[in-house]
């Protein structure tokens, strides 16, 4: 989906800017960015004494610190059963991280420092044990966090819709495909990086993406953006060859829909072009959930992360500190709920 990416406008946002907002985050969505960036020089992520990993920890854990310092009320949506036209997507992606690992532990064997941070970025998965301790310390800092029937994004798009929140939080543009009013990405990895490949850095700023007004400059309505989506590809179908973004908006304001454009092209309608849409428009969502920002439990933050992950005590007292040196400081959007 990033291809959608290059059509799309985006702008520039600061954190001041989103201050008493509240984001609905895509929570493996940005778990996987922490374990792609919280990394030694090498590539190697941040484990404990027991060689786990903590990378996925250590970037929720001040990161999170950060969005409430910034008075930002995060609401993290984990995914659900993903749709069965995605199981390719998975396939693919697991292979992709196996190959990864290969080639980073060749390059670690090797001493090429360099080629082991590019590969270490895409060599690791997400396991359910560390998707719970991820859900564990949300609940020890009282942050709210909902589990979709399925897809995240959808859910995240349909509580923004509802007026729970704002806007999401994502890097992939999936969020206006499924319905959101607004998209904010980059908003937990924000700071310097790293280019793969080369020894440049850059900086990496909040985006903001308003759909309607994305929509408008493209000319394109939200179903039309979702047939373009269909053409370059998406998780659930793959895209037709030789197609990128610009042509693609191109033809289905020509052609209205991916099927047509096939026909033109004479070439054979091999995706399910109707369940994929049906993905989109009408999603599987829930109503029955609660959002209640309870009070940080210290102890138990510091039992996670110091006791069972040799997380530095300081440091993570330091970070509690930084947060309760907000409530001292109520803001209007009732962030005083936390302590």
């Amino acid at each position: 989906m990033q291809n959608l990416g290059d059509l799309i406008l985006k702008k520039k946002v600061s954190m001041e800017e989103l201050s008493g907002r509240t984001l609905t985050i895509d929570a493996l969505n940005y778990l996987y960015a922490f374990l792609s960036v919280v990394r030694q020089p090498d590539g190697t992520p941040l484990m404990d004494g027991k060689k786990r990993i903590t990378s996925h920890l250590s970037g929720l854990f001040y990161r999170t610190i950060n969005l409430i310092e910034s008075n930002i009320k995060p609401i993290f949506v984990f995914d659900g059963e993903p749709p069965i036209l995605k199981k390719d997507t998975i396939k693919e992606r697991r292979e992709m991280r196996e190959a990864a690992k290969v080639k980073w532990e060749e390059a670690l064997s090797a001493g090429d420092i360099v080629a082991a941070r590019k590969y270490a970025q895409f060599a690791l998965k997400l396991t359910d044990k560390m998707i719970q301790e991820s859900k564990d310390l949300l609940d020890y800092l009282g942050v709210p966090w909902i589990r979709a029937p399925s897809e995240g994004e959808a859910q995240a798009a349909y509580m923004t819709n509802k007026g729970d929140a704002w806007s999401t939080g994502s890097q992939d543009y999936d969020s206006i495909l499924f319905g959101s009013p607004r998209l904010v990405r980059n908003i937990v990895i924000s700071g310097r990086r790293k280019l793969p490949s080369k020894n440049i850095y850059v900086k990496i700023e909040p985006e903001l993406v308003d759909s309607a007004e994305s929509l408008k400059t493209l000319g394109v309505t939200r179903e039309q953006l979702i047939e373009i989506a269909l053409i370059l590809g998406t998780d659930f179908n793959p895209g037709i060859k030789g197609i990128g973004p610009k042509t693609a908006l191109k033809l289905v304001k020509n052609y209205g829909s991916a099927e047509r454009v096939l026909k033109e092209k004479n070439l054979p309608v091999d995706a399910p072009y109707d369940e994929v849409r049906g993905i989109f428009l009408n999603p599987k969502v829930v109503d029955d959930y609660e959002l209640k920002y309870g009070r940080i439990d210290k102890e138990k933050v510091v039992r996670l992360l110091v006791d069972e992950h040799d997380f530095s005590l300081e440091r993570v007292q330091v970070a509690l500190k930084r947060i309760e040196e907000v409530a001292r400081t109520p803001k209007p959007t009732g962030l005083d709920q936390w302590f």
